[in-house]
């Protein structure tokens, strides 16, 4: 008996290790939902760029398809990276990646969330709509009018094409005026968006409206976004390294500018979008904000105290600035004077540089501060190795540029 129970236990236990090598080695029913909705995902992404309104409706809702008509796409995808399933409804999450050709070296990517629903077999998509704090993509504003001009493309919602074409021609002018400046080693054209309004900005930053309300414009590009602006009538934005550039146009803020102001905005932006390659961590805004600023000015033939109000008044009250603005007052929650005086004192100590060592020198002192890729040191190293100075001696030359110029 004790034999036949040892040989009972012997043979249970082969069966239970053939029951588990066959689990381990064998797989479950595979459940084929992931794989058809990607090539849900996959026949949507073919006929935006085939302009097949049938077959992007076999797919569908979402994305108004008509609304694309003017916008040139050369690439247009989506890859998915999350799918919840719960029986015949799904939820997923994929990365839209597209390209404007002509002028996108590479994808915007941009996260979207859909609603699936599965009838009859086949997955059809029930909603489109950006995942998270994703901002709107302009034709989910309304239908995209597109402009052309010589060195950018205007894509507008809700805006005539005569104003699309006054646009399109201050970035025309803005685009040489930033490679005289800055030089040629960039793309030499710009995006630009104009969408209906302020709200209409907000939604393509995914933001609050209320954030952009005193600002003109911005740039966002794919590693970073930053947004620039001021009380004063001039304003722009600038950003890190980036493929594809976007500038964002508030039309409400825009509108009330002259015509020189509109001009200074422009190139402004076109500036940061220049100059992104050699924007980096290490760059701090009182030079990106400033080179920005220096350039939208360079040949304006504006006082300094026509530029620099804020800073005129506190000189004239004998208070000049101790030390160049720091990160933090360019806050836009900041004191509209504090502000002003961050992007103003930002722009005397490039003129400064332009003025005592050169414009030269202050091209190559801007890239040597971002190619070094880390904050620390990055301004220190580049007054030393480019402007042989120190940065107690800069500020101090700032100072009396400040007086100089303002007083």
């Amino acid at each position: 008996m004790a034999g036949r129970r040892r040989a009972s236990r012997a043979g249970l236990s082969l069966v239970l290790l053939l029951a588990v090598l066959v689990g381990c080695g064998g797989r479950a029913p595979s459940d084929t939902a992931t794989a058809d909705v990607q090539r849900v995902l996959d026949r949507r992404a073919s006929a935006v760029l085939d302009r097949d309104a049938a077959a992007f409706r076999a797919t569908g809702e979402g994305t108004d398809f008509a609304n694309l008509r003017d916008v040139p796409l050369a690439a247009w995808s989506y890859r998915l990276t999350d799918l919840r399933r719960s029986g015949d409804r799904a939820t997923a999450h994929a990365e839209l990646r597209y390209r404007i050709e002509g002028y996108d070296a590479a994808p915007v990517t941009t996260d979207r969330t859909l609603s699936l629903t599965r009838a009859g077999g086949a997955w059809r998509v029930a909603a489109d709509e950006p995942a998270g704090k994703n901002g709107d993509q302009l034709w989910e504003q309304g239908a995209v009018t597109a402009v052309r001009g010589e060195h950018s493309l205007v894509l507008g919602v809700g805006q005539s094409a005569e104003r699309l074409r006054s646009f399109a021609g201050l970035a025309d002018h803005a685009v040489p005026a930033v490679s005289e400046a800055w030089g040629t080693d960039w793309a030499r054209h710009v995006v630009v968006l104009v969408p209906k309004s302020l709200e209409g900005m907000a939604g393509l930053l995914g933001a609050p409206a209320p954030e952009y309300r005193g600002i003109a414009a911005v740039t966002t590009g794919e590693v970073s976004e930053a947004k620039w602006g001021s009380p004063r009538p001039e304003a722009g934005g600038g950003s890190a390294k980036a493929p594809a550039d976007r500038i964002i146009v508030n039309p409400d803020a825009y509108g009330v500018l002259g015509d020189f102001g509109k001009q200074v905005v422009l190139t402004h932006e076109a500036t940061h979008v220049a100059t992104r390659a050699h924007t980096t961590a290490a760059t701090p805004l009182w030079l990106s904000e400033g080179y920005a600023d220096w350039v939208g000015y360079r040949g304006g033939g504006r006082a300094p105290g026509q530029v620099a109000p804020e800073l005129e008044r506190a000189v004239a009250e004998g208070q000049v600035p101790a030390a160049l603005p720091d990160d933090g007052d360019f806050g836009f929650t900041a004191d509209s004077g504090r502000l002003a005086q961050a992007y103003e004192g930002g722009w005397m100590a490039c003129r400064l540089i332009a003025d005592h060592w050169g414009e030269v020198r202050l091209n190559d002192f801007y890239r040597a501060v971002g190619d070094h890729r880390k904050r620390a040191g990055a301004v220190e190293g580049a007054l030393r190795d480019v402007l042989h100075t120190t940065p107690e001696e800069f500020t101090r030359l700032w100072r009396e540029y400040l007086r100089g110029q303002l007083g």
